[in-house]
C-alpha cells in the first residue's frame, strides 16, 4: 500500500473554454500530425477549425488524417507513422477520445522507432521490444470523458490479425507533453456514448482501487473520480448541455487517468478487450457495463476488498453504507439512471460459443491485469463471469 511511483510530464489545462489556451500554450514542434476520428464529429462541431486556426496562429503546419476507429487498430497506427515520416511532422495531436489519444500515442511510436507496432506490444503474441527511441512529442486534447489517456503513459491498440486488443505503456515520452480537457468540446456527445465513456472513466477508477497496486495518492484520485461520476453523469446524460454536468464527467476522466500514472486496473479492462477486440464495433465502455455486475458481484462473493466496496459505495452517494453489497444495487442504480443496465451482448455479436476463446483471449493478452487482480480469477472463473454477463 504504501510503495508506488508517480511521475508525469504532461502540463494540463483543464476547464470550460480551455480550447483557446491552444493559441498561447507552448508547442513542441512547428508541423503536426494531427489525428482524429473517421466519424467527423470534430468537423460538425466545429472543434477542428478552431483547432486549425490555433495552430495557424501559433505558425504551425498540420497534415490532418481523419481516420481512427472507435477501437484503433494496427493498420492505422501504421500508416499514420508512414505519413509522419513522410511529412516531416515533428510531432503528433490526438484530438478526440480515447481511442484517438492511444492511436496518438503509438503512431508517435512508430514515427521513430523501426518494424511493426505489434513488436512492441509487452503480452500475448507482442514481441516485447523495448521502445529504444524517443517517441514523437504528443498533444492530447479531448472531445470525450472516458479514458484519462491525456494525461496517462499508455494506450490500448487492436490487432485484427492476432485478435487481440493489447495495451503499451513504458516509456517516459508516451505521456502527452501537453493536454488541454475543456468540458465545453463534450457537450454534443450522444447521451449513449456519454453514458459510455463515463462508465469507462468509473471503471478505471474502481479497479484501480481495488487492484493490488493501490496506494494512497491513487486512492485520492479515485475516490474523488467517482464523487465526480456519481455528481454529473446522470444529469449529462439527460442534458447534455449541462455544462457543469459535464464539467463533473470530465474531472472525472482526467482524475481516472491519474489512477493509472500511479497504479493498475484489474482484469474486468482485460476482459472487455477481449470482447472489442472479436467484436471491432462494440465500444468499450459498453462492454465494461455488461461485464461489471457479474465482474463485481463474484469478487464481493470471494471475501476481497470488502472495506474498499464499502467506501466506493459512498463514493456512489450511499452515505450510510456498510456492506459491499451496497455497492452493487449502488452502481446498478447508476448504470439503470443513465439507462445502459440491460445492455445485451447477444446484440452486437457476441455468441455463448465463443466464451471460452474470449477467457483465453482475455487472459493470455491480459495477463498483466489478471495478476493484480485482489483475489486470483482461474480460468473457469473467467468463464463463468462472461456467461453471467451474457444476454
Amino acid at each position: 500500500m504504501l510503495k508506488f511511483a508517480f511521475q508525469t510530464p504532461t502540463r494540463l489545462i483543464f476547464g470550460a473554454g480551455k480550447l483557446d489556451a491552444l493559441r498561447t500554450e507552448k508547442l513542441p514542434g512547428k508541423k503536426a500530425l494531427l489525428l482524429t476520428s473517421r466519424g467527423r464529429s470534430v468537423e460538425r462541431s466545429g472543434t477542428l477549425a478552431r483547432v486549425l486556426t490555433a495552430l495557424e496562429v501559433q505558425g504551425v503546419t498540420a497534415v490532418h488524417m481523419p481516420i481512427v476507429e472507435p477501437n484503433p487498430l494496427l493498420t492505422t497506427v501504421m500508416t499514420a507513422a508512414a505519413r509522419a515520416r513522410e511529412e516531416g511532422c515533428d510531432f503528433v495531436i490526438g484530438l478526440g477520445g480515447g481511442s484517438v489519444m492511444d492511436c496518438a500515442k503509438a503512431t508517435a511510436v512508430m514515427a521513430t522507432n523501426p518494424g511493426d507496432f505489434w513488436d512492441y506490444i509487452p503480452s500475448g503474441q507482442g514481441g516485447r521490444k523495448p521502445i529504444e527511441i524517443d517517441p514523437l512529442p504528443i498533444v492530447a486534447i479531448s472531445t470525450t470523458a472516458g479514458t484519462g489517456s491525456e494525461v496517462d503513459g499508455g494506450g490500448v491498440i487492436t490487432n485484427p490479425g492476432t485478435q487481440e486488443k493489447s495495451g503499451f505503456g513504458g516509456h517516459i515520452g508516451l505521456f502527452p507533453t501537453l493536454a488541454i480537457v475543456d468540458p465545453e468540446l463534450t457537450l454534443t456527445v450522444p447521451p449513449l456514448l456519454t453514458a459510455f465513456q463515463g462508465f469507462d472513466a468509473l471503471f478505471h477508477a474502481i479497479e484501480g482501487y481495488l487492484s493490488k497496486k493501490a496506494n494512497p495518492l491513487g486512492d485520492m484520485f479515485a475516490l474523488e473520480a467517482v464523487r465526480h461520476i456519481s455528481a454529473g453523469l446522470v444529469r449529462a446524460v439527460k442534458d447534455g448541455r449541462d455544462l457543469d454536468a459535464r464539467c463533473h464527467v470530465s474531472l472525472a476522466n482526467t482524475l481516472s487517468g491519474y489512477v493509472m500514472a500511479c497504479g493498475r486496473l484489474t482484469s474486468m479492462h482485460s476482459m472487455e478487450h477481449a470482447l472489442s477486440a472479436f467484436h471491432q464495433e462494440l465500444p468499450h465502455g459498453a462492454g465494461l457495463i455488461m461485464l461489471s455486475i457479474p465482474y463485481f458481484q463474484h469478487m464481493i462473493q470471494t471475501g476481497a476488498r470488502s472495506d474498499r466496496f464499502v467506501e466506493l459505495a459512498r463514493a456512489l452517494g450511499v452515505r450510510d453504507a456498510v456492506h459491499p453489497a451496497d455497492f452493487l444495487r449502488a452502481l446498478h442504480d447508476l448504470e439503470a439512471a443513465c439507462d445502459v443496465a440491460d445492455l445485451r451482448m447477444s446484440e452486437v455479436g457476441v455468441t455463448r460459443e465463443e466464451i471460452p476463446a474470449l477467457a483465453e483471449k482475455a487472459r493470455s493478452s491480459g495477463a498483466a491485469l489478471f495478476e493484480l487482480d485482489p483475489v486470483a480469477l482461474t480460468f473457469e472463473d473467467t468463464v463463468s463471469i462472461y456467461e453471467a454477463s451474457f444476454r
